[in-house]
Parts: C-alpha cells; sequence; structure tokens
C-alpha cells in the first residue's frame, strides 16, 4: 500500500530533508545552490570563452601555426594599428564622459518627477534608442547634418555652416557625436536605479540636523552616487570602444578605429604573411573590455551596499 503524507507528518519529512541538507558535504550543497545558474555559466562558456579562446590561441601563432610574438610587435610598435587603438581610446573616453555627465543630469531629472507615466514613456524611449546604431543611424546624421543635409541648410541659411569652418561629420568629432546619440539614453537606463535608491529619508534626516542643500549633496549624495556613475562610464566606455557598424558605414573606414582595422582585415586586405594580426587587435581589444568590465562589477558590488540598505 503506498503511503501518502499527511498533513501531520509533511513538516516531519521537511525537517528531515532539512537534516539531510545539513549532513551534506560543503562541496555538495556549493553544487546545489550553484545548480541554477549552470545553464548560463555553459551559454557564457560557449559564446565566449571558446572565441576568446581561439582569438588568444591565434594570436600568438603564425598562418602555418607556429608560435611567435611577431603579431604582437605589429599591432604595439607604430604605424596604423596602434594609432587605432589611440583614437578607440578618445573616442571610448570622450563618448563615455560626456554622455555619462548628460545622462546622469537628465535622469535626476526624470526621476525627480511625479508622473510615473512620463517614467515609463522615457524608460522606454531610452531603450529604444539606446540600441538604435548601425547604418540607420549614420544614414539619419548624414541626411540631417551632413553637407547636403537639412540641419546643415537650417544653419548655412542663418551663416552657422559648420562646414565652412574645417568641422565634418565624417572626422573624430562627427562620429563622436553620432556616438553620444545612443550613449546618452545608455547612461539614463543604466543609472536611474541608483538614483532612485537615495532615500528621502536620508534627505530629511539631513534636513533635520541642520545641513545644507550643498551639504547634502557634499557628504550624502555625491559619495553614494559617484561609484555607480563611475560604474556605467565604464560601460559606455566599453560600447564606444566595441561599436563598429555606425563608424564604418559613417566614415567607410578613413578614420583609424581598431574595429573598423578588424572588419578590414576580415574582409581580406591584409599584407600576405600577417592575416593573424587581426586575431592579436581582438586579443588587444578583449583585454582592454575585460578591465572596464571589471572596474565596472568592482563598482556595481559596492554600489549594492547602499542599494539594499
Amino acid at each position: 500500500m503506498a503511503f501518502t503524507p499527511s498533513l501531520d507528518t509533511a513538516p516531519s519529512l521537511r525537517g528531515v530533508e532539512g537534516r539531510a541538507m545539513a549532513g551534506a558535504s560543503p562541496l555538495l550543497r556549493r553544487l546545489r545552490s550553484a545548480a541554477p545558474v549552470l545553464p548560463f555559466l555553459a551559454y557564457v562558456a560557449v559564446v565566449l570563452g571558446i572565441p576568446t579562446y581561439i582569438i588568444a590561441t591565434l594570436a600568438f601563432q603564425t598562418r602555418t601555426g607556429h608560435f611567435t610574438w611577431h603579431n604582437l610587435k605589429v599591432i604595439t610598435s607604430g604605424g596604423q594599428y596602434l594609432l587605432g587603438f589611440e583614437t578607440s581610446l578618445k573616442l571610448a573616453v570622450a563618448t563615455a564622459v560626456i554622455p555619462g555627465v548628460l545622462g546622469t543630469v537628465l535622469a535626476y531629472a526624470i526621476a525627480q518627477s511625479r508622473h510615473e507615466s512620463f517614467k515609463r514613456v522615457i524608460a522606454s524611449a531610452s531603450g529604444v534608442l539606446a540600441n538604435f546604431g548601425g547604418v540607420n543611424l549614420a544614414f539619419m546624421f548624414v541626411a540631417s547634418l551632413g553637407p547636403a543635409g537639412v540641419a546643415t541648410a537650417w544653419l548655412s541659411s542663418l551663416h552657422l555652416n559648420p562646414y565652412d569652418h574645417g568641422w565634418t561629420l565624417y572626422k573624430f568629432t562627427g562620429v563622436a557625436i553620432v556616438y553620444m546619440y545612443f550613449q546618452v539614453p545608455l547612461m539614463v537606463l543604466v543609472i536611474t536605479p541608483a538614483l532612485n535608491g537615495l532615500r528621502e529619508q536620508w534627505r530629511e534626516a539631513a534636513a533635520n540636523l541642520g545641513a545644507s542643500r550643498w551639504q547634502y549633496w557634499r557628504y550624502v549624495g555625491v559619495p553614494v552616487l559617484l561609484p555607480p556613475v563611475l560604474g556605467s562610464m565604464f560601460l559606455l566606455f566599453g560600447s564606444g570602444f566595441s561599436a563598429y557598424a555606425t563608424a564604418e558605414a559613417l566614415t567607410g573606414g578613413t578614420i583609424a578605429l581598431t574595429p573598423i582595422q578588424i572588419g578590414s582585415i576580415l574582409q581580406g586586405n591584409v599584407i600576405s604573411g600577417e592575416e593573424n594580426v587581426g586575431y592579436a587587435l581582438g586579443l588587444g581589444m578583449i583585454v582592454i573590455l575585460m578591465v572596464s568590465v571589471v572596474a565596472y562589477a568592482l563598482l556595481q558590488r559596492r554600489t549594492s551596499r547602499w542599494l539594499r540598505s
């Protein structure tokens, strides 16, 4: 006859299960607690781990498969590849700091609104604009700020045509402006939770203790927000450093950027015998992005202590 636990016996069974878990080895308990994240870890290993291993391996090989340092020497000894890294880093810093500041100010202004529907609309719009890039974005700016663009014609009628003063959309500053189009909404998205973490009780407590508004931001607001703002800027840095399609469609490869150089190598535009230089460039990008990701994770870990409090 099958045994069916009753309501009276269920607690005792749970107690037996709990004692069994307590008596299990520490390794077994860790494995059971890590079981829910195993699919994600497997996904990361397949999608990120294996390609990274292949790139790192081929970066130190010749075309015939022999070990060499030549590829790394080529990209670090000057010339167009080193210039590509320098330009990419400058572009990433510019499109991280400026949109980081603008995005934080906009997100704070939005967070002060009492209209929840307005906040939802802004969040939805930011999510769309943060992912709007590539050829479509490049064409939009060419049609508006290109030499024959609509906005350029309007500025020309006001005798403010930027092309008359040497500015062009197809150089460094033009690419930076285009990148900011999706970097600012991305900053709004990632910094909003931290702004929502500022407790109104902190402001009231500071006011009750006689602190001015400036003192509140100096000793409470800024110290709390600085780690998430810097962490979000690292996230913007990685986005700006690795972006490819927008710059390629906008400039046609006339600017020395590492992602564009890698794309050129993949298309076969490389000196004979240096096919693996592209893997060395990819390895350099991976190292730089890993540093930014680690910095972002450390800052977010510090931020989480405030958000949980």
